[in-house]
């Protein structure tokens, strides 16, 4: 079972709820809550974040990146993230963007952000 399964569970069981009950305050069926739990589905990100914050634990903490469910973010790097320009080129020479697990080359992250800016124009 991978840890965010395992950690919804954990959650839900320290807090003393049911899946039924969970379920209805974060607005899903107990059959995903279940699925959740038992990682055979993973959550959309909306979930994930809905868990988080009902919870009050960190996104990062539900997904296994640490093992500190408290962790957030500053509120200086949280508006930070927030308003990220990707097109800013000292962005890209600082930051790794990534797809799958794959670190984009500066001229894929370049091409990726003309396409954004394409698609968008199209409508």
């Amino acid at each position: 079972m991978s840890k965010y399964g395992d950690r919804i569970a954990l959650l839900r069981d320290k807090h003393a709820l049911t899946q039924e009950e969970l379920a209805n305050k974060l607005g899903i069926s107990r059959a995903s809550l279940s699925h959740y739990e038992t990682s055979r589905r993973e959550p959309d990100y909306d979930t994930i974040n809905k868990i988080a914050t009902f919870f009050k634990v960190s996104i990062d903490y539900l997904l296994g990146r640490t093992n500190s469910p408290e962790q957030v973010l500053d509120e200086d790097i949280k508006e930070f993230a927030d308003s990220l320009e990707l097109s800013d080129d000292k962005i890209l020479e600082k930051f790794s963007l990534t797809i799958d697990g794959n670190k984009l080359t500066s001229e894929e992250a370049k091409r990726f952000i003309a396409f954004v800016r394409a698609e968008r124009s199209l409508k």
